[in-house]
Protein backbone atom coordinates (compact mmCIF):
# COMPACT_ATOMS: atom_id res chain seq x y z
CA UNK A 1 0.00 0.00 0.00
CA UNK A 2 2.03 2.93 -1.43
CA UNK A 3 0.57 6.54 0.40
CA UNK A 4 0.54 9.23 -2.59
CA UNK A 5 1.15 12.51 -1.44
CA UNK A 6 -1.07 15.95 -2.53
CA UNK A 7 0.55 19.05 -2.04
CA UNK A 8 -2.43 21.29 -0.13
CA UNK A 9 -2.06 24.79 0.87
CA UNK A 10 1.00 27.76 1.32
CA UNK A 11 2.04 30.09 4.27
CA UNK A 12 3.28 27.86 7.15
CA UNK A 13 6.66 28.10 7.89
CA UNK A 14 7.26 24.59 7.13
CA UNK A 15 5.89 25.32 3.25
CA UNK A 16 2.94 23.64 2.15
CA UNK A 17 0.89 20.64 3.68
CA UNK A 18 0.79 17.55 2.71
CA UNK A 19 -2.18 15.24 2.66
CA UNK A 20 -1.62 11.39 1.90
CA UNK A 21 -4.14 9.78 -0.33
CA UNK A 22 -4.20 5.45 0.71
CA UNK A 23 -6.60 4.84 -2.58
CA UNK A 24 -6.50 0.90 -1.74
CA UNK A 25 -8.14 1.57 1.48
CA UNK A 26 -10.57 4.69 0.64
CA UNK A 27 -8.49 6.46 3.39
CA UNK A 28 -6.86 9.74 3.25
CA UNK A 29 -4.48 11.26 5.48
CA UNK A 30 -4.01 15.11 7.02
CA UNK A 31 -6.26 17.11 4.59
CA UNK A 32 -4.77 20.24 5.24
CA UNK A 33 -6.26 23.51 6.98
CA UNK A 34 -9.74 24.61 6.26
CA UNK A 35 -8.88 27.29 3.41
CA UNK A 36 -10.19 27.85 -0.11
CA UNK A 37 -6.52 27.50 -1.27
CA UNK A 38 -6.23 23.92 0.58
CA UNK A 39 -9.84 22.57 -0.52
CA UNK A 40 -9.36 23.86 -4.29
CA UNK A 41 -5.71 21.68 -4.42
CA UNK A 42 -6.97 18.46 -2.26
CA UNK A 43 -9.97 18.32 -4.86
CA UNK A 44 -7.31 18.96 -7.74
CA UNK A 45 -4.95 16.83 -6.53
CA UNK A 46 -7.88 13.70 -6.17
CA UNK A 47 -9.05 14.97 -9.63
CA UNK A 48 -5.82 14.29 -11.03
CA UNK A 49 -5.66 10.74 -9.55
CA UNK A 50 -9.27 10.24 -10.92
CA UNK A 51 -10.04 9.19 -7.20
CA UNK A 52 -13.90 10.55 -6.44
CA UNK A 53 -13.86 11.97 -3.05
CA UNK A 54 -17.38 10.20 -2.41
CA UNK A 55 -15.55 6.90 -2.40
CA UNK A 56 -13.48 8.14 0.98
CA UNK A 57 -14.41 5.66 4.10
CA UNK A 58 -11.95 7.00 6.43
CA UNK A 59 -10.28 10.34 6.88
CA UNK A 60 -7.46 9.99 9.27
CA UNK A 61 -5.76 13.28 11.32
CA UNK A 62 -1.98 13.06 13.06
CA UNK A 63 -2.99 15.46 15.32
CA UNK A 64 -5.71 18.30 16.49
CA UNK A 65 -4.05 21.97 14.64
CA UNK A 66 -6.05 23.12 12.31
CA UNK A 67 -3.29 22.68 9.33
CA UNK A 68 -3.41 19.25 9.43
CA UNK A 69 -7.14 18.26 10.60
CA UNK A 70 -9.45 21.70 9.24
CA UNK A 71 -10.69 19.83 6.46
CA UNK A 72 -11.24 16.85 7.73
CA UNK A 73 -14.99 17.51 9.04
CA UNK A 74 -15.80 18.67 5.45
CA UNK A 75 -14.30 16.30 3.88
CA UNK A 76 -15.62 13.72 5.98
CA UNK A 77 -18.96 15.01 5.28
CA UNK A 78 -19.21 14.89 1.71
CA UNK A 79 -17.96 11.30 1.53
CA UNK A 80 -19.94 10.03 4.77
CA UNK A 81 -16.51 8.93 5.56
CA UNK A 82 -15.19 8.55 9.56
CA UNK A 83 -12.91 10.96 11.47
CA UNK A 84 -10.61 9.62 13.34
CA UNK A 85 -7.25 10.76 15.35
CA UNK A 86 -5.29 9.70 18.45
CA UNK A 87 -7.72 9.57 21.75
CA UNK A 88 -5.60 13.02 23.16
CA UNK A 89 -6.20 14.97 20.61
CA UNK A 90 -9.42 13.77 18.88
CA UNK A 91 -11.58 16.11 21.77
CA UNK A 92 -10.09 18.92 20.36
CA UNK A 93 -11.68 18.44 17.02
CA UNK A 94 -14.87 16.13 17.73
CA UNK A 95 -16.11 19.25 20.62
CA UNK A 96 -13.68 22.37 18.60
CA UNK A 97 -16.09 25.46 19.84
CA UNK A 98 -15.94 23.78 23.39
CA UNK A 99 -12.13 22.54 23.86
CA UNK A 100 -11.36 25.93 21.62
CA UNK A 101 -12.67 28.22 24.80
CA UNK A 102 -10.67 25.26 27.18
CA UNK A 103 -7.43 25.61 25.48
CA UNK A 104 -7.63 29.61 25.21
CA UNK A 105 -7.85 29.61 29.42
CA UNK A 106 -5.23 26.95 29.88
CA UNK A 107 -2.91 28.49 26.87
CA UNK A 108 -3.49 31.75 29.37
CA UNK A 109 -2.90 30.00 32.36
CA UNK A 110 0.17 28.05 31.54
CA UNK A 111 1.78 31.30 29.72
CA UNK A 112 1.67 32.81 33.23
CA UNK A 113 3.16 30.34 35.26
CA UNK A 114 5.88 30.55 32.13
CA UNK A 115 6.80 34.37 32.96
CA UNK A 116 4.64 35.59 30.12
CA UNK A 117 3.93 39.15 30.61
CA UNK A 118 0.04 40.06 31.51
CA UNK A 119 -0.30 42.10 27.97
CA UNK A 120 1.74 39.42 25.81
CA UNK A 121 -0.77 36.68 27.41
CA UNK A 122 -3.87 38.86 26.42
CA UNK A 123 -2.46 39.62 22.59
CA UNK A 124 -1.80 35.64 22.36
CA UNK A 125 -5.38 34.87 23.46
CA UNK A 126 -6.75 38.08 21.74
CA UNK A 127 -4.92 37.41 18.13
CA UNK A 128 -6.09 33.34 18.52
CA UNK A 129 -8.57 33.51 15.22
CA UNK A 130 -11.46 30.51 15.25
CA UNK A 131 -10.74 27.99 12.53
CA UNK A 132 -13.73 27.50 10.27
CA UNK A 133 -14.73 24.41 11.78
CA UNK A 134 -18.40 23.07 12.93
CA UNK A 135 -18.41 23.06 16.58
CA UNK A 136 -18.58 18.98 17.05
CA UNK A 137 -18.34 16.40 14.41
CA UNK A 138 -18.04 13.05 15.25
CA UNK A 139 -14.30 11.56 15.88
CA UNK A 140 -13.37 7.89 16.28
CA UNK A 141 -10.15 7.97 19.10
CA UNK A 142 -7.68 5.92 18.11
CA UNK A 143 -5.25 4.04 20.44
CA UNK A 144 -1.52 3.09 19.90
CA UNK A 145 -1.17 -0.35 18.35
CA UNK A 146 -4.85 0.53 16.94
CA UNK A 147 -5.39 -0.65 12.73
CA UNK A 148 -7.56 1.62 10.84
CA UNK A 149 -7.71 1.43 7.02
CA UNK A 150 -4.64 -1.09 6.62
CA UNK A 151 -2.39 0.98 8.95
CA UNK A 152 -1.23 0.82 12.32
CA UNK A 153 -1.46 3.68 14.74
CA UNK A 154 1.43 4.50 16.19
CA UNK A 155 1.54 6.94 19.05
CA UNK A 156 4.30 10.06 18.94
CA UNK A 157 3.37 12.68 21.29
CA UNK A 158 5.60 15.51 21.62
CA UNK A 159 4.48 18.50 19.81
CA UNK A 160 0.73 17.59 20.68
CA UNK A 161 -0.26 15.55 23.51
CA UNK A 162 -2.02 13.14 21.41
CA UNK A 163 0.16 12.88 18.27
CA UNK A 164 -0.13 9.78 16.26
CA UNK A 165 1.72 8.27 13.02
CA UNK A 166 0.14 5.81 10.71
CA UNK A 167 2.17 2.92 8.90
CA UNK A 168 1.78 1.18 6.43
CA UNK A 169 4.16 -1.75 5.30
CA UNK A 170 6.38 1.25 3.35
CA UNK A 171 5.11 4.14 4.45
CA UNK A 172 5.34 5.77 8.16
CA UNK A 173 3.32 9.11 7.52
CA UNK A 174 4.56 10.84 10.52
CA UNK A 175 2.88 14.63 10.23
CA UNK A 176 4.53 17.14 12.72
CA UNK A 177 6.63 14.85 14.76
CA UNK A 178 9.24 15.05 12.09
CA UNK A 179 9.71 17.77 9.60
CA UNK A 180 12.85 18.18 6.64
CA UNK A 181 13.85 21.48 7.49
CA UNK A 182 12.47 22.84 10.60
CA UNK A 183 12.20 20.95 14.14
CA UNK A 184 8.77 20.87 15.64
CA UNK A 185 7.34 23.21 18.41
CA UNK A 186 7.55 21.50 21.32
CA UNK A 187 5.94 22.52 24.67
CA UNK A 188 3.96 25.67 23.38
CA UNK A 189 2.15 23.63 20.57
CA UNK A 190 -0.48 21.86 22.92
CA UNK A 191 0.17 23.70 26.91
CA UNK A 192 -1.60 20.32 27.84
CA UNK A 193 1.75 18.28 28.09
CA UNK A 194 3.40 18.17 30.94
CA UNK A 195 7.08 16.89 30.28
CA UNK A 196 6.80 17.28 26.33
CA UNK A 197 10.66 17.08 25.14
CA UNK A 198 10.80 13.65 27.11
CA UNK A 199 7.73 12.71 25.46
CA UNK A 200 9.33 14.13 22.21
CA UNK A 201 12.26 12.10 22.47
CA UNK A 202 10.61 8.72 23.19
CA UNK A 203 8.80 9.68 19.74
CA UNK A 204 11.93 10.14 18.16
CA UNK A 205 13.55 7.05 19.31
CA UNK A 206 10.45 5.20 17.83
CA UNK A 207 10.72 6.50 14.69
CA UNK A 208 14.43 5.50 14.33
CA UNK A 209 13.84 2.07 15.06
CA UNK A 210 11.23 2.01 12.36
CA UNK A 211 12.07 0.56 8.77
CA UNK A 212 9.44 2.63 6.75
CA UNK A 213 9.93 5.72 4.94
CA UNK A 214 9.21 8.55 6.97
CA UNK A 215 6.89 10.76 4.97
CA UNK A 216 5.81 14.37 7.02
CA UNK A 217 2.97 16.35 7.10
CA UNK A 218 5.10 19.43 5.30
CA UNK A 219 7.53 18.15 2.22
CA UNK A 220 7.32 14.40 1.12
CA UNK A 221 9.81 12.67 2.38
CA UNK A 222 12.53 12.76 5.30
CA UNK A 223 16.75 11.58 4.60
CA UNK A 224 17.47 9.05 7.06
CA UNK A 225 19.76 11.03 8.97
CA UNK A 226 17.24 13.81 9.70
CA UNK A 227 16.22 11.85 13.09
CA UNK A 228 19.95 12.26 14.14
CA UNK A 229 19.80 15.51 13.19
CA UNK A 230 17.03 16.27 15.46
CA UNK A 231 18.56 15.06 18.47
CA UNK A 232 21.46 17.05 18.35
CA UNK A 233 19.25 20.05 17.25
CA UNK A 234 16.79 19.20 20.42
CA UNK A 235 20.67 18.74 22.43
CA UNK A 236 22.22 21.88 21.41
CA UNK A 237 19.08 23.86 22.48
CA UNK A 238 19.00 22.51 25.80
CA UNK A 239 22.57 23.42 25.81
CA UNK A 240 21.79 26.53 25.39
CA UNK A 241 19.07 26.96 27.70
CA UNK A 242 21.58 25.62 29.93
CA UNK A 243 24.02 28.44 29.33
CA UNK A 244 21.62 31.16 29.39
CA UNK A 245 20.65 29.90 32.76
CA UNK A 246 23.61 29.87 34.43
CA UNK A 247 24.60 32.92 33.24
CA UNK A 248 21.19 34.67 34.79
CA UNK A 249 21.64 32.36 37.74
CA UNK A 250 17.71 32.73 37.98
CA UNK A 251 15.45 32.83 35.22
CA UNK A 252 11.56 32.64 34.00
CA UNK A 253 10.91 30.50 30.91
CA UNK A 254 9.73 33.85 29.04
CA UNK A 255 13.54 35.70 30.14
CA UNK A 256 14.95 33.05 28.67
CA UNK A 257 13.20 32.60 25.69
CA UNK A 258 14.36 36.09 25.24
CA UNK A 259 17.87 35.29 25.28
CA UNK A 260 17.40 32.23 22.16
CA UNK A 261 14.92 33.58 20.30
CA UNK A 262 14.78 37.47 20.74
CA UNK A 263 11.42 39.77 20.57
CA UNK A 264 8.51 37.36 20.55
CA UNK A 265 4.93 38.58 19.22
CA UNK A 266 1.80 37.11 18.62
CA UNK A 267 1.82 32.87 19.13
CA UNK A 268 6.17 32.61 18.72
CA UNK A 269 5.37 34.21 22.66
CA UNK A 270 4.14 30.53 23.38
CA UNK A 271 5.69 28.92 21.28
CA UNK A 272 9.25 30.68 22.37
CA UNK A 273 8.42 30.27 25.95
CA UNK A 274 6.94 26.62 25.55
CA UNK A 275 10.36 25.63 23.96
CA UNK A 276 12.25 27.20 26.90
CA UNK A 277 10.17 25.42 29.80
CA UNK A 278 10.07 21.88 27.94
CA UNK A 279 14.17 22.54 27.53
CA UNK A 280 14.18 23.54 31.74
CA UNK A 281 12.41 20.60 32.63
CA UNK A 282 14.64 18.17 30.85
CA UNK A 283 17.87 20.29 33.20
CA UNK A 284 15.63 19.98 35.74
CA UNK A 285 15.49 15.93 34.97
CA UNK A 286 19.26 16.23 34.48
CA UNK A 287 20.09 17.86 37.94
CA UNK A 288 21.35 21.13 36.00
CA UNK A 289 18.45 23.35 37.02
CA UNK A 290 15.43 23.50 39.96
CA UNK A 291 12.35 25.45 39.62
CA UNK A 292 10.40 27.34 42.49
CA UNK A 293 7.35 28.96 42.59
CA UNK A 294 7.06 32.80 42.85
CA UNK A 295 4.19 34.99 42.57
CA UNK A 296 2.30 32.15 41.15
CA UNK A 297 5.35 31.61 38.66
CA UNK A 298 7.66 29.22 38.08
CA UNK A 299 11.46 30.24 38.33
CA UNK A 300 14.18 28.02 37.62
CA UNK A 301 17.48 27.95 38.85
CA UNK A 302 21.02 26.93 38.00
CA UNK A 303 22.66 24.27 40.18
Amino acid sequence: MTADPIPVGTGTPEGHNTAYLLADHDALVDPGPPTADARRDLLAGLERREYDVRDLESVLVTHWHADHAGLAPELAAAAEATIAMGAADAPLVAEYATERERRLERDAETMARWGVPPAVVEAVVAGDEPSPMPDSVPVDALADGETIAGLEVVATPGHTLGHVAFASASDLLVGDAALPTYTPNVGGSDTRTSDPLADYERTLERLDSRAETLRPGHGTALEADRIAEIRSHNRERTDRIREALEERGAATPWELAGDLFGDLEGVHAKFGAGEAAAHLAALEREGAAESRLEDGGRVYDAR
